[in-house]
Parts: C-alpha cells; sequence; structure tokens
C-alpha cells in the first residue's frame, strides 16, 4: 500500500468516526421542547373554553353581523374568565379538541360537509355543548340539526317575521339561566315553523307571540318557542347540552342589558359549567407591567 492510499484510508476513517460520535451525542441529547406562548393578559387560563363559530356577513347595517361578533364576544367572553377560540369557518376536530362549547353565530350552520358534521358529531357525542343564535339552526336538513340542538329551520322556507316586535314571555322564571330577565319586547325576528326533536324534546325558557307581519301570513298570533334548553346523549356517547336562542338578527340586541347576561349563562350552562361562571367572574388585580 502507498503512502498516498494509507493517508485516504486514515482521513476517511476520521471521517467515519466523528460522524458516529455526533450520532452518539445526538441520540443522547436532551429533545428540544416548544416555548410555551406568552399568557395573554389579563386571560384566566383555567376559564372553560370556548370556540367561536362565525361566518361572513349576510345582512344590512346592523344586521347578522357575524364577523363583529366574534370580535366583540371573543373580547367579552375573555373579560369574563373564558378561554376563547373562533374563526370564519367550520371548526375541525383540532380545532374541538379541548373545547367545552361551540357558540355559533352563522346563517345556516345547517350546511355541513361531511367532515365537518363528523367533527361537530365526535364533540357532542363526548359531552361537547352547543350554543345556537339566531338563524345559525337553518340548513337543508332541519331534522338533523335539531338532534344537536333541540330545533331546526328548513333553509329557503318563509318562516320569519323580518323587522317586527318580538314580545317574550318568559316561560321558566326558575330557570338560573333566565335570571334578571322580564317580559321584554324586542325590535328583532323570529321564526315560527319548527322541526323539533323528540324523545327528548327541548325544555322552553321564553315563548313569544308572532306579529302580524306580511311573511307571518296565517301565523300571525301563535305563540312559538324563541329560547331554550336541549339536553340529550348520542349513542354511546357523554350527555351533552344545547342553548338556543333565535334572536340576534338585529346585531345590538347581543348587548342588551337583559340578553347579553342570559347569554353568558346559557353559554356556561351549556359547556357545563356552573351556570354563574361567566357572568359572576371577577378578574385578579393586574400586575404592574415592568419598566422597560
Amino acid at each position: 500500500m502507498n503512502t498516498r492510499t494509507s493517508r485516504l484510508i486514515t482521513v476517511a476513517l476520521g471521517a467515519l468516526a466523528l460522524a458516529c460520535a455526533q450520532q452518539a451525542v445526538a441520540q443522547t441529547a436532551p429533545a428540544a421542547t416548544a416555548q410555551p406562548a406568552p399568557r395573554v393578559q389579563g386571560q384566566n387560563p383555567h376559564g372553560m373554553h370556548v370556540y367561536i363559530r362565525a361566518g361572513l356577513k349576510t345582512h344590512g347595517p346592523g344586521q347578522h353581523d357575524y364577523p363583529q361578533f366574534l370580535a366583540d364576544f371573543s373580547k367579552i367572553l375573555t373579560e369574563h374568565g373564558a378561554v376563547v377560540d373562533g374563526s370564519l369557518h367550520a371548526p375541525s376536530a383540532a380545532e374541538l379538541e379541548g373545547v367545552d362549547v361551540v357558540v355559533m353565530y352563522k346563517g345556516d350552520a345547517g350546511f355541513m360537509s361531511p367532515s365537518e358534521r363528523a367533527a361537530l358529531q365526535a364533540f357532542v357525542k363526548r359531552g361537547g355543548g352547543i350554543v345556537s343564535l339566531h338563524d345559525a339552526l337553518c340548513g337543508p336538513d332541519p331534522a338533523d340539526f335539531a338532534t344537536l340542538v333541540g330545533g331546526g329551520k328548513k333553509h329557503g322556507e318563509v318562516n320569519y317575521t323580518l323587522e317586527a316586535d318580538i314580545p317574550y314571555t318568559i316561560v321558566d322564571r326558575a330557570n338560573p339561566i333566565m335570571q334578571g330577565m322580564s317580559d321584554i319586547t324586542l325590535p328583532d325576528e323570529a321564526f315560527f315553523s319548527m322541526t323539533w326533536a323528540k324523545d327528548p324534546g327541548i325544555h322552553v325558557l321564553a315563548t313569544a307571540v308572532i306579529p302580524g307581519t306580511p311573511s307571518a301570513g296565517t301565523h300571525k298570533g301563535e305563540v312559538a318557542p324563541q329560547i331554550w334548553t336541549y339536553e340529550h346523549t348520542v349513542a354511546g356517547g357523554q350527555p351533552a347540552k344545547a342553548f338556543v336562542w333565535m334572536q340576534g338578527h338585529t346585531y345590538a340586541n347581543m348587548t342588551n342589558p337583559q340578553i347579553l347576561p342570559m347569554l353568558l349563562r346559557g353559554i356556561a350552562w351549556a359547556g357545563d359549567k356552573p351556570v354563574g361562571e361567566l357572568v359572576d367572574y371577577k378578574a385578579p388585580p393586574r400586575a404592574p407591567r415592568p419598566a422597560r
């Protein structure tokens, strides 16, 4: 063997030894851990987890303002001790992990792809709660959506009052969700012809007399549920809850001084938390910010 060949073999063996040493170090070195994100100032990290399912705006000024709801209620719910996420699309199974309740304020949320429906069904099967606001319960198959929230409205049917005074009659005044509610009248919109879940059925909290608008037709004067709860269990799953408020056509009603506390209680109840968890939350004093 000549000197040149011998030198090449020595270099190759040295490179191989270095590579083996580096591999051994990599195998024995501790794995890098992801750094946790900074805590959101003012957020209660131990609060109930809420996912807001919103959508694009569909109506005129002051009506059906789903994007504004996502912006406003992500802040309102955070201020009331919740951990909030949300989007303008149907949540995936991964996005629903760890969520206690999905709050839907989005027109025709009953229109879902098979994968979106499967993700929501799996969420409900494990006991996840749903809150349906205004026309979220509309879709192509009201009987199917009724299995999730107790009632469904057929998309495309003339089944609404349009803008009118909706006079509430509180049916279950003892229910803690309705604490502080009176028989108020809201300028809004009501639905009347619904497909209802059966066995179990809904528990009505408030009704309204349907006003005589042109779209109401012969339904004028009918008494229809407008606020209700629904408790059920998907086969093989855990008990689940839903809370429904059928108004919200007029966005300003969301923060009516009687409606907002009711919504917070309904969200907490549907998430299987104490009814007062959100409305009674008191944020701890904020620590002074360190000097820069």
